[in-house]
């Protein structure tokens, strides 16, 4: 029993290794691209025959370069969105959780029911919307379909839930308010699902690629995804350069990861446990 169940043990961690290489494969193949010129990135070796950072140098500090425009704009639209998502969705799921009115299950249904619309079919009202208030080419206008998202509604309602009536209930005997209830006494223990929110909903912010697309017209207003689309053309792609804008875009990226990795692994376990 023993040999068979280190046997199957063995098995799984081969095959765990295996699917672990595959993954990280592709980001090791981009940022050796980064480091190679032109042609030789056409050529069939994985490393470069002579490193060079002139790719990052040339998106970077190159005359003209606005790719650290791009990334600011990237920055500023994923942290404007992540910290609106943080606290709307968690204000929303603790009402949803926490206090009981007429239509409470069917405004919840609802809110669940916006997630099988396909993001293609919201884009044209949107455009309408944003033509309409003069938001073309603005950091309102690329971030406001981002602002609230009902996975977050969700997420915090089922985390909201397994919060003990009693607790709230002795906060309010104790005098506080509501809202200060949700800031000082429901938030604090609900981190795991604020920390899982944050990074699934800034990746998500960071790499939109259709709205930012639309909305945004003048290279100063770009995104990383779109500012990186311009350098394929008719005459062809600098995959050099794509290659390098995408390594550096990435950065941001593994460091939130690396920072929330255990409160991620952690909401995403105890997600749909009660609700």
């Amino acid at each position: 029993m023993t040999r068979d169940r280190t046997l199957a043990r063995t098995g799984s961690y081969v095959v765990l290794t295996l699917l672990a290489v595959a993954m990280v494969f592709p980001f090791f193949w981009m940022v050796l691209t980064s480091l190679k010129d032109a042609t030789e990135i056409f050529q069939l070796r994985l490393f470069p025959t002579d490193p060079s950072l002139d790719n990052y140098a040339h998106i970077l500090l190159g005359k003209g370069a606005r790719f650290p425009i791009w990334f600011v704009n990237s920055m500023i639209v994923a942290i404007a969105t992540t910290s609106s998502v943080l606290f709307f969705d968690s204000l929303i799921g603790y009402t949803l959780a926490k206090f009981t009115f007429p239509g409470k299950k069917l405004i919840f249904l609802l809110i669940i029911s916006t997630l099988m619309i396909p993001t293609e079919m919201l884009v044209i009202p949107w455009y309408a919307l944003s033509r309409a208030m003069k938001w073309g080419n603005t950091y309102w206008g690329i971030m406001f379909p981002g602002m609230i998202s009902a996975f977050g509604v969700f997420l915090m309602r089922q985390f909201m839930s397994t919060l003990p009536d009693d607790l709230i209930d002795a906060a309010r005997i104790d005098g506080r308010s509501e809202f200060s209830i949700f800031l000082f006494v429901a938030l604090p223990l609900v981190t795991p699902a604020l920390a899982t929110l944050a990074i699934f909903n800034f990746v998500g912010n960071w790499n939109a690629f259709l709205w930012p697309l639309i909305v945004a017209s003048k290279p100063k207003m770009f995104t990383i995804p779109v500012g990186l689309a311009n350098f394929s053309g008719e005459a062809g792609s600098d995959w050099h350069l794509i290659m390098t804008g995408a390594t550096v875009a990435m950065v941001p990226l593994v460091i939130v990861f690396l920072l929330f990795q255990k409160q991620i692994i952690r909401g995403i376990a105890m997600t749909g446990l009660k609700g």
